[in-house]
């Protein structure tokens, strides 16, 4: 990569209902990210943190009727699309380290305005596709992706007034395995390309990614985003995450997916998200996401 990446983490929890997932992107660097990315020869900074509102425990442990933490997630939107636009704007590569998957919100947001037409790559165990009224839970880290393709509250569907930030024909869904009735509907109504853990099974990884690839080139994408929940993962490989479902991707072979996506110079920007030690074994959950952030970004055995 000839790019300079640049790090922003989003210490955001407010998407969901456990605390601890705001305290991921420090983990991620504790977890040595910049030595091992500066090791592998890589041109790379970390600009620190967006603002994020202060967490009031109290009201985050309330029944909140509708939305939960809502005017935190717009603030949190608007600061993280802002950071990344940015970034985007220099011709660098963002890096966004999460916090819960509501970040990709604003961290697409903000990259999505610098391209006519961008493709999304959605490695996770949920599609996060829902919108209010269907919701089962009101965690908006389960509406990002639905958010962004221009369905959901005007506040973040209209963040940089344009919408939607990615076509739902240009989505991709990988590691599909939990997902509520509403977004199954929605993806068979938009023919969203899905790939559940079966074809994983049946086809392979390999198979997985080249075909997701060879989708978005037919569509003629000029840019990739690449958003990676660590709940994509099974639970034994990754488990200081909040929603954990059995029977997801093995560690090896994401480390291949992720070495294919190096392969294919595609990839314009990445999130990664869903890293919550404080529900973790000794970090463990932070250094596979750091070992897998290495692959993506080209380190190799030999």
């Amino acid at each position: 990569m000839n790019q300079r990446i640049e790090i922003i983490g989003a210490p955001s929890t407010f998407g969901q209902k456990k605390l601890g997932v705001n305290l991921g992107p420090d983990a991620i660097r504790y977890a040595g990210l910049l030595s091992r990315l500066k090791k592998m020869g890589l041109d790379v900074i970390d600009k620190g943190n967006i603002e994020v509102p202060t967490l009031d425990v109290e009201k985050f442990n309330s029944d909140q009727e509708g939305l939960r933490n809502y005017d935190e997630i717009v603030t949190v939107s608007e600061n993280l699309s802002k950071a990344t636009s940015e970034i985007v704007e220099k011709g660098n590569f963002p890096l966004t380290l999460g916090g819960d998957h509501s970040i990709a919100v604003g961290s697409i947001s903000g990259i999505s305005q610098h391209y006519e037409n961008l493709g999304v790559i959605w490695y996770d165990a949920h599609g996060d596709l829902n919108v209010p009224e269907e919701s089962p839970s009101g965690n908006v880290h389960g509406m990002p992706l639905r958010i962004l393709a221009g369905d959901g509250p005007d506040e973040l569907v209209n963040i940089n007034d344009f919408t939607p930030k990615v076509k739902p024909e240009n989505i991709v869904l990988i590691g599909m395995r939990d997902l509520d009735e509403g977004e199954r509907k929605y993806i068979k109504d938009k023919n969203i390309k899905t790939f559940t853990m079966a074809d994983i099974d049946r086809f392979g990884i390999q198979e997985v990614i080249e075909r997701s690839l060879e989708y978005l080139k037919s569509r003629n994408i000029d840019g990739l985003h690449f958003s990676l929940d660590v709940d994509a993962l099974d639970p034994a490989e990754t488990p200081g995450t909040g929603t954990r479902v059995m029977g997801g991707l093995s560690y090896r072979e994401s480390h291949f997916a992720l070495e294919l996506l190096n392969e294919s110079k595609l990839v314009t920007s990445m999130d990664i998200v869903e890293v919550n030690p404080l529900i973790d074994n000794s970090n463990h959950t932070a250094e596979q996401a750091v070992a897998l952030l290495g692959t993506f970004f080209g380190e190799t055995l030999l």
